[in-house]
């Protein structure tokens, strides 16, 4: 089978959707399939990557964004779709986009697209009170799963909006985590003493620096546990419209931003070293950073409005992490119930077991009605 997936904001800084786009390419080629991948960037060029063919085609700059594209023209990306002619088709944009599933149905080709944010949270945030807001919402949402054969999206909190209108094309595909490259064996004490620079606690806040994930949060929180004697220290992966807000909110705190790191390895590392990782995003609707985190056996505190607590297993006796109001001294308060114990990242590691890349390329490939291979099918069946 021929696969052609297309992603709007994804670049070199980008984090979840790439990765999602990486990994699905690894997944669907290990089960002898084509995978294409179609991009905005500078200019169209292809070129071949261990992910699959990747095509970028001409971009728009988002303003504001922090460096997000969005293809320009969909007219002639239906021409270069006609070209590729692909069995089967998968969109990462609910926006831009839309008019492709059309595209798709008119000339029977299934589509899936990933719905990888809560347009009701958006709304709620950015557009003016006076609007009509869930109207607006529901008016896109049923435009959106009306276009597409189906919807996908990683989790029950994503997924609200749309079961709320008795959508029947809503599928539910956790996105998975990299087991071999995030682990608790990466932690290295070394480079954790010179993160800590001194200081007896290592707090690490991995994502985009953009309104939308309330990063403050993270240095607020940090000010609060410092208030209270603990001596923590924060170190911040990543970059956004936000950096320099970011920056001058840290001064005179023990912060330090890195910025992007495109060294997956070293990112890992990072995380493995660390005593809790902070995900104060209300709106995530699923966050892989979090997921990696667990994965290298630290444990996380997200927001409460989030989806991040599904997977944290916190009606279990020992949780991978805790939720909690998007509150400075909230979250001050469940970092600090989980400094120091180690009972919590073993929990961390158990709860990002149970997401293997594998179990989302299989249940994808089911969704497109493409048979497993034979092995594949009785390994999971094993592992489940």
């Amino acid at each position: 089978m021929r696969i052609v997936h297309i992603a709007n904001f994804y670049g070199p800084n980008s984090g979840g959707i790439k990765t999602t786009l990486h990994e699905l390419g690894k997944g669907y080629q290990s089960q002898g399939h084509e995978f294409i991948y179609i991009v905005p960037g500078t200019g169209r060029y292809e070129e071949t990557t261990i992910f699959g063919r990747k095509i970028t085609v001409p971009g728009i700059f988002l303003p504001g964004s922090g460096g997000y594209q969005v293809i320009r023209s969909n007219r002639d990306l239906k021409k270069l779709l006609a070209e590729l002619d692909p069995d089967r088709l998968e969109v990462s944009d609910r926006f831009t986009l839309i008019s492709v599933g059309k595209w798709a149905r008119d000339r029977a080709i299934p589509s899936i697209a990933f719905s990888h944010e809560t347009l009701f949270g958006l709304a709620y945030k950015y557009l003016p009170t006076f609007l009509p807001r869930k109207l607006i919402v529901d008016w896109h949402n049923r435009r959106f799963a009306r276009n597409f054969d189906s919807i996908v999206t990683t989790t029950d909190f994503a997924a609200q909006e749309f079961t709320e209108l008795s959508l029947r094309n809503i599928r539910k595909v956790p996105l998975g985590v990299d087991l071999e490259n995030f682990s608790p064996t990466l932690r290295n004490e070394k480079l954790r003493s010179e993160l800590l620079r001194g200081s007896k606690y290592l707090i690490v806040h991995c994502g985009r620096l953009s309104p939308e994930k309330d990063p403050l949060l993270s240095i607020y929180g940090l000010a609060e546990l410092r208030k209270r004697g603990i001596d923590a220290r924060l170190i911040v992966i990543g970059i956004g419209p936000m950096w320099q807000k970011f920056r001058m909110a840290a001064k005179g705190l023990p912060v330090d931003t890195l910025g992007y790191i495109a060294d997956r390895k070293k990112v890992a590392a990072i995380l493995a070293s660390a005593d809790v990782t902070i995900a104060p995003g209300p709106l995530e609707t699923f966050c892989l950073a979090a997921l990696e985190s667990l994965a290298s056996g630290t444990p996380v505190v997200a927001s409460k409005h989030s989806a991040v607590g599904e997977f944290l297993l916190l009606k279990e006796e020992t949780p991978a992490g805790a939720v909690a109001v998007n509150d400075p001294d909230a979250f001050a308060d469940e970092i600090e119930r989980l400094l120091g114990r180690n009972e919590h990242r073993w929990a961390a590691r158990r709860a990002a077991e149970k997401l293997p890349w594998h179990f989302c390329v299989e249940r994808m490939l089911q969704l497109h009605q493409i048979p497993l291979r034979a092995e594949v099918r009785s390994l999971s069946e094993k592992a489940a």
